[in-house]
């Protein structure tokens, strides 16, 4: 009996790791592509539907491969970092996708925006991550620096120039 208790406790305190198979992105997006959680479906001119995604890791917000967050394993997002006027730039950590807690390596941008602009291009596509998204990302950066500007409040500027009067000559 006490041989039993032995074993079943060391069966117990064994660790068991279980290894997530990998799947490739082009068979996730084939099954994710036409429906998923994110998809926002609007119409445009006449019958022609425009398809969005509300991915976080998709910069232009298309439903399309290239942009995917789901389907790529190197993802680039760039967000309004918080109540400070800073930027969040994360990309996706390739060795880690079985781990989602530590999927991202974030980092936050508190800079001018020159050189938010270059940091962005040299993790993009000077160290060869995703060449190809290296416009999305500036033009994400662009709108979220603009969303993030507050604009002056005080007494607006009267127009100088000459106001036209109706009336004799």
């Amino acid at each position: 009996m006490g041989d039993l208790h032995k074993n079943l406790r060391s069966l117990l305190s064994r660790t068991v790791v279980v290894e997530m198979a990998t799947v490739p992105g082009p068979l996730i997006w084939e099954i994710v592509k036409r429906n998923n959680a994110f998809l926002v479906k609007e119409f445009g001119n006449g019958s022609a539907s425009v398809v969005f995604s509300k991915e976080s890791n998709n910069l232009y917000n298309l439903n399309s491969y290239k942009h995917s967050g789901l389907a790529n394993k190197k993802t680039v997002t760039i967000q309004p970092g918080g109540k400070d006027q800073s930027v969040l730039f994360a990309t996706t950590k390739t060795k880690k996708q079985g781990k989602p807690a530590s999927l991202h390596h974030k980092s936050i941008m508190k800079k001018e925006f020159r050189r938010m602009a270059k940091a962005v291009k040299n993790q993009v596509a000077d160290n060869y991550y995703r060449p190809d998204l290296k416009n999305a990302a500036l033009a994400r950066l662009s709108a979220v620096q603009r969303s993030l500007k507050v604009s002056k409040s005080g007494v607006k500027k009267r127009n100088r120039q000459a106001v036209k009067t109706l009336g004799r000559k």
